[in-house]
C-alpha cells in the first residue's frame, strides 16, 4: 500500500510560484492499476516523481509499504557516460541482485546487442525505454510507475512487453500515465484526473474518461 496525505507539491521560476498539486489525498492498494488523466503540464509525471522518490513533496508525506519501481520514462535514472552494461551493474548493486542473471535478462529482453556496450547518452529515447523496462522487469517490483512509454520499438518488441508486463505481471499494482484512452478503458482499474492543481479520484474508469475528454 502507498499513502499520500496532503500532498503539495511547488515550483518555483523567474519570481513566479506554480502549484502544480494541491492537498492530494490517496491510497494506493496492492493489484490496483491507476490511470493518471490530465492535459500536458497538468502534474502526471511530477505525480509519478513524488510516489518514485525521485522528488520531494513541498508539504505533505507519501509512506510506502511496498516495493516502487523508479519512473519508467525518466531519463535521469541512468548515468549517461556509462554503457547499458554498467548501468545494469550499478543497478544490481544498489537492488542486492545477482549481475549475471540481471545481464542476460537485459541482452534478451532489450535486443539492443552490441549497443549494450555503448555509453546510454548516445541511446534513443526508445533504446533507453528499451534497457527502463528490462532492468525494471529484472529487478522485480511490487508497484511500477509507468510514464507514458507503454509503445515503444516494433510490433515484436511491444508484444515482449505486453507478455512480461502486463500477462506475467498482471497482479502487480501500477500506475500509469497515458494518452491512450483505449488503453487506459481496456486495462486501469482506476483514475486520477489532475487539472490546475487538483486531483479527482474515479473508482469508475469510463465516468473519469469521460470527464477528462470534455476539459
Amino acid at each position: 500500500m502507498i499513502i499520500c496525505s496532503n500532498l503539495t507539491k511547488a515550483y518555483s521560476h523567474g519570481g513566479n510560484r506554480k502549484q502544480v498539486l494541491k492537498g492530494l489525498d490517496l491510497v494506493i492498494n496492492p493489484g490496483e492499476r491507476i490511470a493518471l488523466l490530465g492535459r500536458n503540464g497538468a502534474g502526471k509525471s511530477t505525480l509519478i516523481k513524488l510516489l518514485g522518490g525521485v522528488e520531494y513533496p513541498t508539504s505533505g508525506h507519501i509512506k510506502r509499504n511496498m516495493s516502487v519501481s523508479w519512473p519508467l520514462g525518466f531519463a535521469g535514472g541512468f548515468q549517461g557516460s556509462l554503457t547499458g552494461y554498467d548501468n545494469a551493474r550499478f543497478i544490481a548493486r544498489i537492488y542486492q541482485r545477482d549481475y549475471s542473471d540481471i545481464k542476460s535478462f537485459v541482452e534478451d529482453f532489450t535486443e539492443l546487442g552490441r549497443q549494450l556496450r555503448m555509453p546510454v547518452k548516445t541511446y534513443s529515447s526508445g533504446m533507453r525505454a528499451r534497457l527502463a523496462f528490462a532492468l525494471s522487469l529484472a529487478i522485480e517490483f511490487d508497484c511500477y510507475l509507468i510514464d507514458e512509454i507503454i509503445l515503444v520499438g516494433d510490433q515484436n518488441f511491444q508484444r515482449k512487453c505486453d507478455v512480461e508486463f502486463f500477462e506475467k505481471r498482471s497482479d502487480r499494482t501500477m500506475v500509469i500515465a497515458s494518452h491512450s484512452l483505449e488503453f487506459i478503458k481496456n486495462f486501469c482499474t482506476k483514475a486520477i484526473l489532475i487539472h490546475q492543481g487538483n486531483a479527482t479520484i474515479y473508482d469508475d474508469v469510463n465516468l473519469a474518461l469521460d470527464d477528462y475528454t470534455h476539459l
